[in-house]
């Protein structure tokens, strides 16, 4: 017995034609459907296209098992415990396939859950059109036949589509409860397609938020990863500091901070225009405001130096209790933040050095958006003047040539260019035998 009237549109009425599918996509449910089963392309893709928007990948949906994709195509494995799927590869592009899937188990076996609802496994193979009611979003369960051009649309997707409305299917709460991470995903497609969101979503936010602690945190940091590499983020930003979710992901950060919005918007900016971008800089920029309390509140009982390095272990340690943050982007995130106190100060025998620092750039521009956006961790006018004052230093020192470079470093010195600098000899103690002159 059918779900719900199924909307059927031909090319004529959507105006999507297979060349603007990838033509792997298309060999995968030509092959698919050649050797008997159902291949079509389904979800953002599908939204996507028909937005007039550029797919970063094409999922497939079908109704052959995981283990009968992966014997059709030479070049596919298998991933997954919680939602088994197939990867079939062709060169550097990956096609997701996944079979469809029904909402509602048959056995009390067949479908596992955590004592608080959340789906912990889910391979309850399907139709059709049970698959499209256990997607999370209506505009995410759109179906693309490339062989007929056809779309079809169980749960109107199309109509929220065309209005700009962003909404679960089925009910709201139990949609979260199964998987929280629904919440963070609705803020992203929120951003990136600039619709409104359903009232039901937002009042399901603040039960999301409490139950993102029981999200694998390796699973967190990589919808994090998308929400801050979207190309949205200073949007999708705004959106989030709105919700108690901000709180759960980013307990230390400042709210209020403008250095935040700067940052993402700057990163906006350098993906719209191909640059390279990494989601450790906003992360450093996210937490900063929490290590510079910590920085804070260790000077009273350490060194500078011992104070900023404890600072940073304890502040990333906790984040990575919500959030896995990888290695290769904790490591970058200390090493910005340790740079700031350097590129400060600017000793004239580190400056060379400070230069061909690996992280030398990162910690420059994190330095230009605390100058720019008036740092609020700082304490003193004094103090965010230096800031300021620095930037404004290797800026110059970037642009002029080496011999202007040295001026620079001299100046640092206190000596005026082309003055002779004054050495001072180390007295010679009683058991020095060596004679040497050493400079301050």
């Amino acid at each position: 017995m059918s779900l719900t009237e199924v909307r059927r549109l031909d090319a004529t009425e959507h105006g999507l034609t297979s060349e603007r599918v990838s033509p792997n996509a298309l060999d995968v449910t030509a092959k698919l459907q050649a050797a008997g089963y159902a291949g079509l392309i389904v979800g953002g893709c599908v939204r996507d296209l028909l937005l007039g928007l550029t797919p970063k990948d094409f999922d497939v949906a079908t109704d052959a098992t995981p283990e009968e994709v992966r014997d059709l195509f030479r070049r596919s494995r298998l991933v997954g415990r919680r939602f088994r799927i197939a990867h079939v590869r062709y060169g550097r592009e990956l096609i997701e396939v996944s079979t469809f899937r029904r909402a509602v188990a048959e056995e009390e076996d067949e479908r596992a859950h955590s004592a608080a609802g959340m789906i912990l496994r889910d391979n309850v193979y399907g139709t059709l059109e049970e698959d499209a009611f256990r997607r999370d979003f209506t505009i995410n369960a759109l179906y693309y036949d490339p062989q007929t051009e056809e779309i079809l649309d169980y749960v109107g997707g199309l109509e929220d589509l065309e209005s700009g409305h962003l909404r679960f299917i089925g009910d709201a709460a139990t949609r979260v409860r199964e998987d929280p991470v629904r919440a963070l995903r609705a803020i992203r497609f929120q951003a990136k397609l600039d619709c409104d969101l359903d009232p039901e979503i937002s009042q399901c936010l603040p039960e999301a938020a409490s139950a993102l602690a029981a999200v694998p945190p390796a699973r967190l940091f990589d919808e994090i990863q998308k929400i801050l590499m979207s190309g949205q983020a200073e949007r999708a930003w705004e959106f989030l500091v709105a919700t108690p979710l901000r709180a759960a992901l980013f307990p230390g950060c400042d709210p209020n901070d403008p250095l935040v919005p700067r940052a993402m918007r700057n990163t906006d900016d350098r993906i719209r225009e191909e640059k390279p971008v990494t989601p450790g800089f906003l992360l450093a920029v996210l937490l900063w405001a929490d290590y510079q309390a910590r920085v804070a509140d260790l000077l009273e009982e350490m060194k500078p130096a011992e104070a900023r390095g404890h600072a940073a272990t304890d502040c990333l340690a906790e984040q990575q209790q919500i959030m896995a943050v990888p290695r290769r982007f904790s490591q970058f995130i200390r090493e910005v933040w340790q740079l700031q106190e350097r590129l400060i100060g600017r000793q004239p025998r580190a400056i060379h050095r400070l230069a061909g620092h690996a992280r030398f750039r990162a910690a420059y521009d994190f330095l230009l958006l605390r100058a720019e956006a008036g740092d609020t961790s700082i304490g003193t006018d004094e103090e965010a003047a230096a800031i300021t004052e620095a930037a404004e230093w290797w800026t110059r020192y970037q642009e002029v040539s080496e011999s202007e470079r040295k001026t620079m470093i001299e100046e640092r010195r206190g000596t005026a260019p082309g003055k002779k600098r004054r050495r001072r000899r180390r007295r010679k103690s009683p058991a020095s035998t060596d004679g040497n002159d050493t400079a301050a």
